[in-house]
């Protein structure tokens, strides 16, 4: 790989991470006001960020980036402050959001093998 192409990697995963603050930030915010749509509205959100971050990058990493970056900032973000402020309700919405948001990570890293995301009819490397 060129160095032109590896930098735009490496920028493409820290504007993936970027994103992956903001939609946990967002699904934070709607995943409860607006239940049972703002959670699906979330969890689409999510899932559309890490399995794009794979089919943008071409890698897992691609969608290992967000969604490692979305589960530390939901996890900060439901961490109760001295004030005695929090974000999440004492609700089923926040444990869905996050095992769904988990979940679809997951299921992105995983769908988002060699040969998965290339063009129809590609071959995988090292494929006999």
């Amino acid at each position: 790989m060129s160095e032109r192409g590896r930098a735009a990697r490496i920028v493409s995963y820290v504007v993936l991470g970027v994103f992956g603050a903001v939609v946990a930030v967002a699904g934070a915010l709607v995943q409860d006001g607006w239940f049972p749509g703002g959670l699906l509205l979330a969890l689409a959100g999510c899932a559309g960020l890490f399995y794009g971050g794979a089919k943008l990058t071409g890698t897992r990493v691609g969608a290992v980036v967000p969604a490692g970056v979305w589960l530390v900032t939901v996890i900060f973000l439901s961490s109760t402050r001295p004030e005695g402020d929090f974000l999440f309700a004492n609700s089923i919405s926040p444990y869905a959001y996050l095992l769904g948001g988990s979940m679809a990570g997951v299921i992105s890293a995983t769908l988002s093998g060699p040969g998965l995301l290339g063009p129809p009819g590609a071959r995988r490397p090292g494929a006999g």
